[in-house]
């Protein structure tokens, strides 16, 4: 129990409480005067409260009522006013333009959280700067033939690299595993333009292939060997074999 509020297991909460990894994501965010942060899922607020002494405006989105009360409660006793809190679920939520998401994510959302803002969301983030598991961070990074779903997410709309790797004493409660502070920039939808393919078409493919990784895509995808080796793919290639640019030409190639 921390400040007499008992962590939500349903929803996660794990609240940071280590100084020095505060500071690695503050100092990740590459803050301005002017920036607007949407910070998903605040908490107590340890986060909320320095992003606010640094920058214009922070939106905190908290799906917790009892956490948001006591946020609202801390933020007036320090006479913090640039902070808007939001009680909502952060897959619903609608930002603004011009804006950067950092937050210290429950564990069970990460997914479906870069799914939302980066594939579905038509006003993107210009960065984003989260606290997730370290498994989970280092198969967003990864590249053929380690190649996942998740990465291929979050590569073909920005450039992921992970910060720091984050301890489990950090928190409170501690978490089962090790988390990471990933950075997330150049964030938009030039790899689509340029290599003139749609995102829904480029991920439901994806998605199929995926969905038997073990398999060829000579059987998953129903690809005859010749239309492979035009484009440069052996006979036995796999979904985590592809680099993001060889998903592109083979969703071209087959949406023609």
């Amino acid at each position: 129990m921390l400040h007499n509020v008992i962590p939500n297991k349903l929803l996660g909460q794990h609240f940071l409480v280590s100084s020095s990894v505060l500071k690695k994501i503050i100092d990740a965010a590459e803050l301005q005067p002017d920036d607007i942060i949407v910070e998903a899922g605040p908490g107590l607020g340890i986060l909320t409260e320095e992003l606010a002494r640094r920058i214009k405006k922070v939106i905190a989105v908290e799906k917790d009522r009892t956490l948001a009360e006591i946020l609202a409660g801390r933020l007036r006793k320090k006479n913090i006013t640039n902070v808007e809190i939001i009680r909502d679920d952060i897959l619903k939520y609608a930002p603004p333009p011009h804006y950067k998401i950092v937050a210290n994510l429950p564990y069970y959302l990460t997914s479906r959280f870069f799914k939302t803002f980066l594939e579905e969301r038509a006003v993107k983030p210009m960065a984003i700067i989260v606290m997730i598991q370290k498994e989970v961070a280092e198969r967003i990074i990864a590249k053929p033939p380690r190649m996942n779903l998740l990465a291929l997410g979050v590569q073909t709309f920005g450039t992921p690299r992970i910060i720091a790797k984050v301890p489990r004493g950090a928190f409170s409660p501690p978490p089962k595993v090790e988390s990471a502070i990933l950075k997330i920039t150049d964030i938009s939808d030039k790899f689509f333009k340029k290599n003139s393919v749609s995102p829904k078409q480029f991920f439901t493919l994806a998605r199929k292939a995926f969905g038997n990784k073990r398999k060829t895509l000579k059987h998953t995808l129903k690809i005859n060997e010749e239309e492979l080796k035009n484009l440069g793919l052996p006979k036995t290639a796999r979904p985590q074999e592809l680099s993001p640019e060889q998903w592109a030409k083979l969703s071209k190639s087959l949406t023609k």
